[in-house]
């Protein structure tokens, strides 16, 4: 087994190994069962990944033909700035995989694919108490300071 997975877009290919790490990552955030996304909802995010008007993108870690992690992630407009930012929506490693450097190799190449989409920010959100996570958000990345509010409609 080499040392580094290889981070690549996510292809049509991959919809059975993406999915349980998409289900992975919805159930830490308690989306699971009775609370779990309806179908509809996955199968539009997935649709998203393959359309080329989208502005919303998947990456895949994968190490000896396994998925080991997943990142989606979206460029839009600012008010406060010309250029695009890029939000990191989504963001999960496989916890057999954990502490193998699959979250960071992730981060990294959304960073460098921000910064050849001339985006000078990337940002992202996570649950406060998502404390190992935030052991490496803190290594490669700055805390903004600002709290999220939100209002379901």
């Amino acid at each position: 087994m080499s040392d580094m997975p290889s981070i690549r877009p996510v292809t049509t290919h991959d919809y059975a190994a993406w999915r349980p790490l998409w289900d992975g990552y919805n159930a830490f955030y308690g989306r699971s069962g009775p609370t779990a996304l309806p179908e509809e909802i996955t199968r539009s995010t997935w649709a998203r990944f393959h359309d080329p008007d989208e502005p919303v993108h998947a990456l895949v870690a994968e190490r000896d033909g396994a998925l080991l992690g997943l990142a989606h992630y979206l460029f839009h407009r600012s008010t406060i700035q010309i250029a695009p930012s890029c939000y990191l929506q989504d963001l999960f490693t496989a916890p057999a995989a954990r502490g193998l450097g699959v979250g960071r190799a992730l981060i990294e190449r959304v960073y460098a694919l921000a910064q050849s989409a001339h985006a000078p920010r990337v940002y992202w959100q996570t649950h406060e108490s998502n404390a190992t996570a935030m052991r490496l958000y803190d290594q490669v990345a700055e805390k903004s300071g600002f709290v999220v509010y939100r209002k379901m409609l």
